[in-house]
């Protein structure tokens, strides 16, 4: 998935737009292996912090965190960040809890240096949020 040209992009995009659960569910699932992510991270926060079903939070948040990158940790850190309904931010921080890469030193160490950088982050809700999560580590 290259840019908004992108036929397969652009569907899912639509797709996040939908009324059936897994229709939005498949779209966040796409939407998350985007090349350029920062460019439909506006739609990923919206299904993130879908307030009809979490099923849509959950698979979305697992796909980005399967990136092991920056970005896909930083959208869901931002969600989880807004999240006012309480399941959605119930679903959001178990899947940053339940993240694999706490199952492994070595990945654990990847997920702790990623939260580092995000620490000092330009939003100060990503900021706060990763500050949280790393005081929760010690």
């Amino acid at each position: 998935m290259k840019d908004f040209t992108d036929p397969e992009l652009c569907a899912a995009i639509a797709a996040a737009e939908s009324p059936a659960w897994s229709v939005r569910a498949a779209a966040g699932l796409r939407l998350a292996a985007a090349d350029r992510i920062e460019s439909v991270a506006r739609v990923l926060g919206g299904l993130l912090l879908d307030a009809e079903d979490t099923g849509v939070t959950s698979d979305t948040a697992a796909a980005l965190l399967a990136r092991r990158d920056l970005a896909g940790l930083r959208i869901v850190l931002a969600a989880r960040a807004v999240a006012s309904d309480e399941g959605t931010a119930d679903q959001l921080t178990a899947e940053l809890d339940c993240d694999p890469r706490w199952a492994t030193g070595q990945d654990g160490d990847e997920l702790i240096t990623q939260l580092r950088t995000l620490a000092s982050d330009g939003d100060p809700e990503v900021r706060n949020e990763a500050l949280l999560r790393l005081s929760r580590l010690r």
